[in-house]
């Protein structure tokens, strides 16, 4: 009885096989009369059976059956018939990684240890014929707005003449020319504008792993900018600091990475790395260190060494006497100084002390308020918000206050008054 039944079990695996095998040879037929719809039913069990799944023919029939369906949509096209732009696009796709299948199969030895891929030439003329539609379909896509599609389309025309199918080719896709580069950029711009961030990420990997040629699109330091920002979106402040890092050393004028390297040091409390950085934005560009300057004077202010900070806002003033943070940071700092020197008169026990004291806090007021004034003339001449306005007026106000100087004094509470309401 189990032994009948053993046979019965063995008839049915044999007859299953074979109705795989018959589905695959169907498919083709109904491929070759253009029946795609059935085509593809008749091929989708042969893709997941045992016994088909692996033989690399299914595969690439599979791969035909889509890539001769894009065939008639674009012949149509060409002929100015009647045509399915999306259905012609998504068959072009769906071709891509049955083909990729099928040749991965047909590079498996056979018993004897030969390789005997019958298919990948046939595959690689295909693909290479492919090659220059996957950019339509991208731009296709994109003019849709379904961005996360045309990113795709985009990846596959960049990965497609990397694949092994055409290790062997002796005549390579051409990657080396401004439309291959452009591309790759797209496949990032499309994958960023989707809003998918790890992937945006891996493509500019990607990108940077690969020898950089230049082109009328982008930048090296661009692709570098944009994963720098990538990682600040997803909040991985690690990658963030060290992309940042990298392309500073890399690209040490560009204005995007060393002044966010710098911001980043600070808020992590590291001074001396940010000094280090913007010693090295000046000498890049002296004429133009109006803001690094005063940060990195401002730096020495916390650490309440005011005469490295006055001395380096000075600099920035001689390179520039209209850098309004140099004008308001020095005046801030001569004011802190005074302020210090008040309190510490307050504490001395000999009149004569305090009146030293009180004379050299004089004399700082008397440095802060021509910068006030000055930065005051430039806020205004630029129409500055309210919210600077004001806070340059109560600066003045209180140096006035402490010269003792009641018209000025009263001139700019009255200024003060207006942006009460």
């Amino acid at each position: 009885m189990k032994k009948v039944l053993l046979t019965a079990t063995l008839c049915m695996v044999v007859a299953l096989s074979f109705a795989q095998k018959k589905a695959v040879k169907d498919a083709k037929s109904e491929m070759n009369s253009n029946n795609f719809t059935e085509a593809r039913e008749l091929i989708k069990p042969a893709l997941t059976d045992p016994e088909t799944a692996n033989d690399a023919e299914t595969w690439k029939v599979a791969g035909d059956i889509e890539n001769k369906a894009f065939d008639a949509q674009r012949t149509n096209q060409m002929l100015q018939k009647e045509f399915k732009e999306d259905v012609m696009y998504d068959a072009l796709l769906n071709s891509y990684a049955p083909y990729i299948k099928a040749d991965e199969l047909g590079q498996i030895p056979d018993e004897k240890g030969k390789v005997k891929n019958k298919f990948r030439k046939d595959i690689a003329t295909t693909l290479r014929v492919n090659h220059p539609f996957f950019i339509n379909g991208g731009v296709y896509y994109n003019d849709k707005q379904d961005y996360s599609k045309a990113s795709i389309f985009f990846e596959k025309y960049w990965e497609l003449p990397s694949l092994q199918v055409f290790a062997d080719d002796k005549d390579k896709i051409n990657t080396n020319d401004s439309t291959f580069q452009t591309i790759k950029y797209y496949a990032v711009i499309t994958a960023i504008q989707a809003k998918e961030d790890q992937r945006a990420i891996q493509l500019l990997s990607r990108i940077l792993s690969e020898p950089f040629t230049p082109n009328s699109t982008y930048k090296e330091s661009d692709v570098y900018e944009l994963l720098a920002s990538e990682y600040e979106n997803t909040k991985d402040s690690v990658n963030f600091v060290k992309t940042l890092e990298l392309a500073a050393a890399k690209f040490p004028e560009n204005k995007y990475f060393v002044p966010n390297l710098i911001n980043q040091y600070i808020k992590a409390g590291k001074s001396e790395q940010a000094i280090a950085y913007l010693d090295k934005a000046i000498a890049n560009n002296p004429e133009g260190a109006c803001d690094m300057y005063s940060v990195k004077a401002s730096l020495f202010a916390e650490k309440k060494d005011f005469a490295t900070a006055d001395a380096t806002y000075q600099a920035a003033l001689s390179k520039d006497a209209a850098c309004e943070r140099a004008l308001e940071g020095l005046a801030v700092s001569y004011i802190v100084q005074a302020q210090n020197l008040k309190e510490e008169a307050g504490n001395v026990s000999t009149a004569k002390e305090r009146a030293e004291l009180d004379d050299k806090a004089k004399d700082l007021y008397n440095k802060a308020f021509p910068l006030l004034e000055k930065y005051k003339s430039s806020l205004e001449g630029r129409k500055a918000d309210e919210q600077e306005i004001k806070s340059m007026l109560v600066k003045l106000q209180n140096v006035y206050y402490n010269l003792n100087m009641e018209k000025e004094y009263e001139a700019v509470s009255a200024e003060l008054e207006k942006y009460k309401y």
